[in-house]
């Protein structure tokens, strides 16, 4: 079970979940391929893919979660009402391949910045809705 869903209330529901792109899960492999003789490019293959097995990136209706970790967790939430900023970097293979990278900007909470992802500007547009959503209920 996700630690998204252990730690979600009664009322909440999961609107969007984020995955890693391809490009990250190649890039890993690249490692693998390029670097694998020396055994450096193990490391960096198995330390990828274990952040990617082990990284939650969920949005539901009252509030936004990333957390990252194996043996350690780490975890940064935000209620949607206290989010003040989305940024977006994607660069022209971003925009050709469909990812980007986030930075969520939220009162108390500092800058949180997420990977590269595919679909950024769908979770940047869930997010925008569920927070209007939750204005025109309250």
């Amino acid at each position: 079970m996700s630690y998204v869903s252990k730690t979600m209330g009664d009322s909440e529901k999961v609107i969007f979940r984020a995955k890693f792109h391809w490009v990250y899960t190649f890039t890993a492999f690249a490692w693998l391929l390029i670097l694998g003789v020396i055994g450096v490019g193990i490391w960096m293959f198995v330390h990828m893919m274990i952040v990617k097995w082990t990284t939650e990136i969920v949005a539901t209706n009252e509030r936004f979660v990333y957390k990252t970790g194996w043996i350690t967790r780490k975890t940064q939430e935000v209620s949607l009402q206290k989010i003040e900023e989305i940024k977006l970097s994607q660069g022209v293979l971003g925009r050709l391949f469909g990812y980007g990278r986030l930075h969520i900007q939220g009162t108390g909470v500092g800058l949180i910045d997420l990977p590269n992802i595919k679909q950024p500007l769908e979770l940047r547009r869930q997010i925008t809705n569920a927070r209007e959503a939750s204005r025109r209920d309250n």
